[in-house]
Order: C-alpha cells, then structure tokens, then sequence
C-alpha cells in the first residue's frame, strides 16, 4: 500500500485516520459510501463476501431493531485465512458463496444473506426481513424456498418462514401486526381493498379479519404529523361510510397490550374470548429482536458487550 492509500494495515495516529478495528485505519478525508465496511474488505481474499444483517442492510431490506454496534458479518472459504477481529463475525463455507458487487462491496445475494441470517435470528424477525425482500422485488419466493433446501445452518428455520412470508407487507410492524393475528389464530387477508355498494374503491387495509367488515391496520408516528392525520380522518370516514370499522394499532399495543388487540378480535369474530392463545404470540415475542431478551440472547451470541439497561416496555 502507498501512502496516499485511504486505507492501511497498522497503528495511525493523529486526526487524519479514523480507527476502523485493530491494526486498521482509513484516512478520515475518506468517506465513499460504507467506509469502514470498505475497510474491512481489504483483510478479506476476493472469494470472501458480506452476508447476515450486514447484506440486509445493503440490500435495502427493513431489519428488525438491531444494536448500534452490530459486527460487520462475513462469509469465507474454509481455505482461506480467516481475520481476526471483534468487530467482524465470520462465517466458514467449503466453497465461496452466491455474491455480487454493489457500491465497491461484495456482499451475499439476498436470500443467501437471509439463509445465513436464519443461523441466528428467530420467526418473527426472519418474516419482516423476509417479507421486505420480497416486497422490494430483491428476491423471488423461488429463491428462498431453493437457498432453504438441503442440510446448511439456517436452513430449518427458514423453512419454518417461508409459510408465513408476505410479498404484500409495506412494513416492518405490518408483519408484526399480520404474525400477532398468526399467532392468535385470527384469520386475515393482507392489503385487502375496501370498495363502497357501488363496487367504487375506497381504500387498501393492511389486514382485513375474514368474515368480518373489520381492518385492522398498524399505526405508527408517520400518522400522527398533522398533515398525515387529517387525510387519515377523511380515509377513516369513507371507510366507515362504505360500511366497515377500522381499528388502529401502535408498537406499543402489540408489545404491551396485547391481550386487548386479541379480545377485540374474538369479538370480531364472535368467538369466546380465550387469553391462552396469547401464549404463541408472547412466546414469538420473547424470541425476537422486539423483545429486550431476544437482543440480550443475540448481543451473548455475537459476543457484544452487554447493552445500558434502558427503560422500554416490559417483557411480556
């Protein structure tokens, strides 16, 4: 490397290099895109590539809440030297996984990526990542169901998402709100179209509950800005016009209330109230990246230092 290289291997002093990890520093002036992650793919050979969240996250895709200081994730060959670092979480293949080059970076295709991300995460937060890849068109149903074929790390589980998984989902909390009504046994069309008597079009509800003239949609702080809060008013009189309730609800609701969302559906569904179905969605919950336990599992597993306690809503 030349001493103009915005990247070197070595100790760095002074304001003119920013530290990327141990033995690595890039010149501050430099700031492409992803710098550090820039960094980190000069330790790597070529066959080596990104994967996990840190492909997701390249890839455009919605992740679940992930810590601030996630590793940078990496697959390699068996054959090659492996780097070294806390910051980096390696991931050995006998032969050089499915990639391309975006922005200068090698990463993982994406359901490559979401087949190594299975390794780690739980149902609930492969189906938002899964739903999102879909959605954007970044990979077919088909490819996910070929990356889940065969014996690899990851594959069981998602396996286990690929039922579940909805291309129509515009959110992360939307899946959220469809996997709580899974878990609950309540019986849902996703992106349903409300249409008035006259068949006129009304409006597109995140979720309708079958037989029922119930929507049931995800409400989050997009809604509350004033401008977003009266069009939603006038959306919400033409659909209760059109002869159909809309029910919002918020992150805090699924994450702490629950049982009033499932007692207002068994009454949409004029079905005896029964709280033990709450069980699958709390045991969902618990497991996830939306669950302060589910980020302590994780943040053990990634060997990342424990997080500040931080007031949040209680375990369920």
């Amino acid at each position: 490397m030349t001493e103009t290289d915005p990247v070197v291997r070595g100790s760095r002093r002074g304001k003119a290099w920013t530290r990327v990890g141990r033995g690595l520093h890039r010149s501050t002036a430099w700031n492409p895109s992803h710098a550090d992650l820039r960094a980190w793919q000069r330790l790597l050979p070529e066959s080596a590539c990104f994967t996990h969240l840190t492909a997701a996250r390249l890839h455009g895709l919605a992740l679940p809440p992930v810590p601030e200081d996630l590793p940078a994730f990496v697959s390699m060959r068996t054959v090659d030297d492996r780097p070294r670092r806390p910051e980096l979480r390696v991931f050995r293949h006998p032969h050089a996984v499915p990639q391309r080059t975006c922005s200068g970076l090698r990463i993982a295709t994406p359901a490559e990526a979401l087949l190594v991300a299975a390794r780690d995460l739980r149902l609930l937060d492969m189906v938002v990542l899964c739903d999102s890849a879909l959605h954007l068109g970044a990979c077919s149903l088909d490819e996910l169901c070929a990356a889940a074929k065969g014996r690899r790390w990851g594959a069981a589980m998602l396996r286990r998402t690929i039922p579940y998984v909805e291309a129509r989902a515009e959110s992360p909390w939307e899946s959220v709100l469809r996997m709580f009504h899974a878990a609950c046994e309540v019986p849902v069309v996703p992106q349903f179209e409300v249409l008035d008597a006259a068949g006129r079009f009304v409006a597109r509800g995140d979720l309708r509950v079958e037989g029922t003239q119930q929507i049931h949609e995800y409400d989050g702080e997009v809604h509350r800005d004033r401008r977003t809060h009266h069009a939603d008013l006038t959306r919400d009189r033409r659909i209760l016009d059109a002869g159909w309730q809309r029910r919002g609800y918020t992150s805090r609701d699924l994450l702490t209330r629950a049982h009033v969302m499932l007692r207002e559906a068994d009454a949409a569904l004029s079905r005896p109230h029964d709280p033990a179905r709450l069980e699958a969605w709390y045991a969902l919950l618990r497991t996830s990246l939306f669950s302060p336990l589910g980020q302590a599992r994780l943040r053990e597993r990634w060997r990342l230092p424990r997080a500040d306690p931080s007031p949040g809503p209680p375990e369920p």
